[in-house]
């Protein structure tokens, strides 16, 4: 296979114009960047979903920005050859500009990302605008904001009626007029997720989003179903059931363990006859 090239957002948004959809993945670690770089994937979203998928959270609101700066880490090493975005955590770009260009500036200098990712619309523009003006790209997300799920009553699908497609809209607008170089639409309805696309220049990225947008991202552990016990997703198709090879797996070497099947003759190493000589005086291999 030829070497492969990260993406910069100019050819992002030719793709877009040429109809060719990008392919987005989350992964939060070195095995599964790896993994995805060498299946050939688009981009690389290093997620807050990790508080979720990895820590262990209920929500995404207890991911810091160290953690984030980690996780980019890891997967920056796993995957040389591919965009990789990372999220910008809960509260890290509502304050002063100076502290949201010092988020992003340990992102971009100790995780080795390309660009970073904001939740939200009108509310951050102002904020993608000075990221874009220091010199990173900033992809937008609206629809379903995970961090703001107090706020918005919950997971519910966006764009269910006319007042909230057209806000969704001018949101998507915004963020393009603020420099953001694509918009994440998730868990929106088709129609609008459709509207959306057409409505702005820059590449659309849909999870939960229907049909019509410029790319698709889902997470690594949705993908594979690496999970225990996995909760069913609407919008979520499964390629590989990862999670239950790997149980099995597990519980195999267990009871091999127990019934000391594990290791067998092939698993182990021997000593020749003058190392058993000197532990045991003599008396042969397998002495007690």
């Amino acid at each position: 296979m030829a070497e492969k090239h990260p993406l910069n957002i100019i050819k992002m948004k030719k793709m877009k114009t040429d109809g060719v959809p990008l392919s987005m993945l989350t992964a939060y670690d070195y095995p599964s960047a790896l993994l995805a770089e060498e299946a050939g994937v688009d981009l690389i979203l290093v997620g807050d979903s990790l508080g979720n998928v990895v820590l262990g959270y209920d929500t995404t609101l207890p991911v810091t920005i160290d953690d984030m700066v980690y996780h980019t880490r890891s997967v920056k090493r796993g995957a040389q050859n591919t965009f990789i975005i990372a999220d910008m955590p809960f509260m890290t770009y509502h304050g002063s500009v100076d502290e949201t260009l010092r988020g992003v500036r340990r992102l971009m200098q100790e995780g080795q990302a390309h660009a970073v990712k904001m939740e939200g619309g009108l509310e951050i523009c102002a904020a993608v605008s000075a990221v874009v003006a220091a010199g990173v790209p900033v992809l937008g997300h609206i629809g379903l904001t995970p961090q703001s799920v107090n706020m918005i009553g919950g997971y519910r699908i966006q764009g269910k009626d006319a007042k909230d497609a057209q806000r969704l809209i001018d949101e998507a607008k915004a963020l393009e007029a603020a420099g953001a170089f694509g918009i994440v639409l998730e868990l929106v309805t088709e129609e609008v997720a459709a509207a959306i696309s057409k409505a702005v220049s820059i590449p659309t990225i849909g999870i939960g989003a229907g049909r019509y947008c410029d790319g698709q991202v889902l997470v690594f552990h949705d993908v594979l179903r690496y999970a225990s016990p996995y909760r069913e997703k609407r919008f979520v198709k499964t390629y590989a059931d990862v999670g239950s090879l790997i149980r099995e797996g597990i519980s195999s070497y267990v009871r091999e363990v127990k019934d000391r099947s594990f290791p067998a003759e092939e698993h182990v190493f021997n000593a020749d006859e003058t190392v058993l000589e000197s532990l045991y005086g003599g008396a042969g291999k397998g002495a007690k």
